[in-house]
């Protein structure tokens, strides 16, 4: 509701107000504090407008609502798409995503060995020829 009050206490805000201001006074003041409000939205639009005319032709189309971060992010994206690299994030984070899938299939494909330690099956590779210096691992490193 407005400003989060709730509706027993807009009863009871409105109650207060008949016993505070009676019942004859209240519908004048209603009526004053439209008026205010009414006032205060055309002052409000007439500042915008004036913002606008000031910034300037290339700024007609300016929302004060984009002054808000979530809103301006939303209307970015919206307008240019994929220019941010979002593709690529996307294919990191499914790469990331096979790669932990792999591991845990790794982990479940667990055997154990006689004795009871838990052995994971390593792919088969040729031994070393003499001399042949072992693989590198940039990323292990």
């Amino acid at each position: 509701m407005l400003f989060d009050i709730g509706p027993i206490k807009l009863v009871a805000l409105v109650i207060l107000a008949v016993v505070i201001f009676g019942p004859d006074k209240l519908p004048k003041l209603v009526a004053e504090a439209m008026g205010f409000i009414r006032k205060l939205r055309e002052f409000s639009e007439s500042a915008k407008q004036d913002i606008r005319k000031e910034l300037g032709p290339e700024y007609q189309d300016f929302e004060f609502e984009d002054l808000n971060p979530k809103t301006f992010v939303r209307k970015q994206l919206a307008q240019h798409g994929d220019d941010f690299g979002l593709s690529e994030l996307q294919e990191l984070k499914n790469g990331f995503s096979k790669d932990a899938a792999d591991a845990t299939a790794a982990v479940r494909s667990a055997q154990r060995d006689p004795l009871g330690k838990v052995t994971l099956d390593k792919p088969a590779t040729a031994p070393l020829a003499a001399g042949e210096a072992a693989p590198y691992d940039l990323d292990a490193t």
